[in-house]
């Protein structure tokens, strides 16, 4: 359905692609994977026609229908989250509009005279309508809606009173209602709470067309592809399987290229002893010079290019007292939603809870009332002897100085640290080279998230108390935090909504549920294992 033929293209003073070629053929569903700054957005807008290729070229086949999803919503105000999303559903969206503007011109008295001809037209239009089952339309955009967390209340409300989040939501909304031939998805799961994710999940798996895919949730890549396209150092490879598969295949592709790299090396070596040994020996000219020209012809082996990864190592924590933080009898509530009546919660030393709920159960509120940002109406929370504590959130990232650099905001924070540490600390958040002089008034979302993640870990509390810490990660960075908080002594008390951060970290699970709050020994592997579902709000 779309192939990419050799295509380079160079952005600014990068190279993002070198004759690279692939293809995604009808029902395939790809992940796209690759460092940030590889060039997978460029790919996904030379894709929709919105970039060019340098040379080479990407063709479509004819009348094949594409829908892109990407980070940059736009404006969305003046209509109602539903009838934004039906307006996006492609050819029948503009037949609803013009038996729109067929019934207005039917009442009006100025059009009299052209009735009989606005009638036949809108018998016409209105059996184009049916056709495309437009009157299901609206039920399947709430479908779609619903599945995406939204309220009755949210789906039928002025879309631009809605947070970024949610506008996203809507954006996505509009490309799963109009079931494409190709859905393009840059990053879908970025902004989805559990719920949401497992449900577009479940999607996807159900969508006949293709797919090609960014995702940052290496759970949700792994139930919906059944194939990977991988782009480095300006090349693309197709692997087929998961992304599992694809990682344990890359690993081995890697060991092989070694070994094959060592051989040669000692072979090359030991020819070239050979010829500097009898170079001078006139008995041994013509061995010597038929070795030189069978050196000259070796192609050689490159060695494989080792990804980045950088690990963290925390410095250890201070000790706590054996209680950390201790709920009495708290009430909380705003306006009329109660969300506590009279909790009591008691954290231990080194135990990391993980609080699942569906949006709006207070897991939020939960988390602020710990760090001290909220105050209960009633009650007391009250943190135990030598605790320190670092808590992140959405909003610490507009603590950053603007005016600073990533390297200055560093300093500012640590004075007494040198720059060597800095550096290094900087650079395992993915701040290598000119990064770090970077102002952080122009960072990225994920970028900021990075800082303030690097900011809170190098002097390291030993109660960490973590708002959706994932939410811009990439794979790596993510996989280089859950190995460092691996091995963190600390006490954690956290939301997340990737399935792998809440696997491999927790230890307790606290479910916020209308009918009342479940305490889970184990971590979320034993809380599916014992509940049947991945999230409260989905059972069976």
């Amino acid at each position: 359905m779309i192939r990419i033929e050799n295509i380079s293209k160079q952005n600014s003073h990068r190279l993002l692609y070198i004759e690279a070629s692939a293809a995604l053929n009808r029902g395939e569903k790809i992940g796209l994977v690759g460092p940030n700054g590889a060039g997978k957005t460029t790919l996904f807008r030379m894709i929709t026609g919105d970039e060019q290729p340098d040379e080479g070229q990407i063709s479509v086949d004819k009348g094949v229908t594409i829908g892109y999803f990407n980070q940059d919503v736009g404006e969305m105000a003046g209509r109602s989250a539903v009838s934004e999303v039906m307006a996006g559903a492609g050819p029948v969206s503009e037949v609803a509009a013009e038996m729109r503007e067929l019934e207005a011109a039917m009442s009006d008295p100025d059009q009299m005279d052209r009735m009989d001809e606005i009638i036949e037209r809108y018998g016409e239009v209105q059996a184009r309508y049916e056709e495309l089952d437009g009157y299901g339309l609206e039920g399947r955009a709430r479908e779609v809606l619903d599945g995406l967390s939204f309220s009755q209340e949210m789906m039928d409300n002025d879309v631009g009173k809605l947070s970024g989040g949610w506008k996203m939501r809507v954006a996505l909304a509009r490309i799963l209602l109009m079931r494409p031939d190709v859905m393009l998805l840059d990053e879908p799961s970025n902004h989805l709470d559990l719920e949401s994710l497992i449900w577009l999940e479940q999607f996807l798996r159900g969508y006949d067309g293709a797919l090609l895919m960014t995702s940052h949730d290496r759970e949700f890549m792994n139930r919906i592809v059944n194939k990977i396209i991988e782009i480095d150092g300006g090349n693309l490879t197709t692997f087929s399987g998961n992304y599992e598969f694809y990682e344990g295949q890359r690993a081995q592709n890697e060991k092989q290229q070694q070994a094959q790299f060592e051989r040669q090396q000692a072979m090359l070596a030991k020819e070239i002893k050979f010829i500097e040994r009898f170079k001078a020996r006139a008995s041994h000219a013509a061995q010597v010079q038929s070795r030189v020209k069978k050196l000259d012809k070796i192609e050689r082996v490159e060695p494989p290019r080792r990804r980045q990864t950088v690990a963290f190592e925390f410095l250890p924590a201070p000790r706590s007292g054996e209680d950390v933080v201790t709920l009495k009898n708290v009430h909380k509530q705003y306006g009329s939603r109660v969300i506590y009546d009279g909790f009591d919660f008691q954290i231990r030393r080194r135990e990391r809870w993980c609080i699942m709920g569906v949006n709006g159960a207070g897991k939020s509120t939960l988390l602020k009332l710990v760090a001290g940002s909220t105050e209960p109406d009633q009650g007391t929370v009250s943190l135990g002897a030598s605790v320190k504590m670092g808590y992140f959130a959405q909003h610490a990232m507009d603590l950053l100085d603007g005016d600073l650099t990533v390297l200055e905001q560093l300093e500012h924070d640590f004075p007494r640290a040198g720059q060597a540490p800095l550096r290094a600390l900087a650079g395992c958040f993915g701040f290598s080279g000119d990064d770090i002089e970077k102002k952080c008034r122009v960072l990225s979302g994920g970028e900021k998230a990075r800082l303030v993640m690097a900011i809170m870990l190098f002097d390291p509390p030993n109660l960490l108390v973590l708002d959706e810490p994932t939410n811009h990660l990439d794979l790596d960075t993510k996989e280089m935090l859950i190995k460092a908080l691996a091995d963190y002594e600390g006490t954690m008390l956290f939301v997340s909504h990737d399935r792998h951060f809440l696997g491999e970290l927790s230890n307790r699970v606290l479910e916020l549920t209308p009918d009342g709050i479940h305490r889970y020994e184990g971590g979320y592997t034993e809380y599916v294992a014992r509940t049947g579902h991945e999230a409260p709000g989905l059972h069976g």
